[in-house]
C-alpha cells in the first residue's frame, strides 16, 4: 500500500474517558469490486516471567490473546470489521479493536494473513457478491479501557493460546493465531494448508497466499 501512512497514534491518543461511539452503517465502506474490505487483529500480551530466566522458555514469558464474545454463542472471535475510506487498514484494525474489545495497542504492519470470507447463505455461489476480503494483524495491547462502544454486545476475555484454539469460531482464526505464535517464536513454523478452500459450520474462507506488501496493493 504505497503512499498510505499509518496514523495509529491518533487512535492511541484518545483517552479512556472519551471513547467515541462505534461507527455504524456502510456509507464509507471500502470495496474491491464486489468484495467488502474488512480489517481486524489478534490482540495479545506477553506476561514476563522471573528475571534471569531463559527468555525463550515458557517460564520466562507467557502469551495471552484477547477474544470477544457475541450474543447467543459459546465460541468467541477476534475483533474485526469494515475498513472505511477515511482510514488506512491499520487504523481500521485499531479502531475495531477499540470499538469491539476496548483495547488499544501497537499494530504490526506485517499482516498475519488475509482471507476471503463468504457467508453461509452464499458459500455455494461462485459470485463474490456478499463476500469480504479481510486483513488480520497482530496487536500488542498497551491499554485496556474500562468502557468501550460495543461492550453491551461484546465482552472480552484473556485466554491462553491453547484455550483460544478451542474457542475460535472459524478455522481462519486458528490460522491467524498460529501465524502470531510463530512470529513470537512460541511455536515452530507449520506448513500452510494444502488446499485453498476450507469450510466450517458457519461459513467458508479461502486463504490468500501473499506477502504483507502485496496484501496492501488493493488500496
Amino acid at each position: 500500500m504505497s503512499g498510505v501512512a499509518c496514523d495509529c497514534a491518533a487512535v492511541a491518543s484518545m483517552s479512556s474517558d472519551a471513547v467515541a461511539a462505534a461507527r455504524k452503517g456502510r456509507l464509507k465502506q471500502r470495496y474491491d469490486n464486489e468484495f467488502r474490505l474488512v480489517a481486524g487483529c489478534v490482540p495479545y500480551r506477553v506476561k514476563k516471567g522471573d528475571e534471569g530466566s531463559n527468555p525463550c522458555s515458557s517460564d520466562a514469558a507467557e502469551v495471552e490473546v484477547l477474544m470477544i464474545s457475541t450474543p447467543n454463542r459459546a465460541d468467541m472471535v477476534f475483533p474485526k470489521g469494515g475498513w472505511e475510506d477515511d482510514e488506512d487498514v491499520y487504523q481500521a484494525a485499531s479502531r475495531e479493536a477499540m470499538e469491539e474489545a476496548g483495547v488499544k495497542g501497537d499494530i504490526n504492519r506485517a499482516a498475519l494473513g488475509h482471507w476471503v470470507f463468504k457467508s453461509k447463505s452464499s458459500q455455494n455461489s461462485t459470485s463474490p457478491r456478499g463476500a469480504c476480503k479481510g486483513y488480520i494483524f497482530a496487536m500488542e495491547v498497551t491499554e485496556e479501557l474500562e468502557s468501550w462502544p460495543e461492550q453491551d454486545t461484546h465482552s472480552r476475555r484473556w485466554v491462553s493460546p491453547q484455550e483460544a484454539y478451542q474457542l475460535c469460531r472459524y478455522d481462519w482464526m486458528r490460522e491467524a493465531l498460529t501465524a502470531l505464535l510463530e512470529r513470537l517464536s512460541v511455536i515452530e513454523p507449520v506448513a500452510a494448508a494444502s488446499t485453498p478452500e476450507l469450510t466450517d459450520q458457519a461459513g467458508m474462507y479461502m486463504m490468500l497466499q501473499a506477502s504483507s506488501d502485496s496484501a496492501m496493493a488493493l488500496c
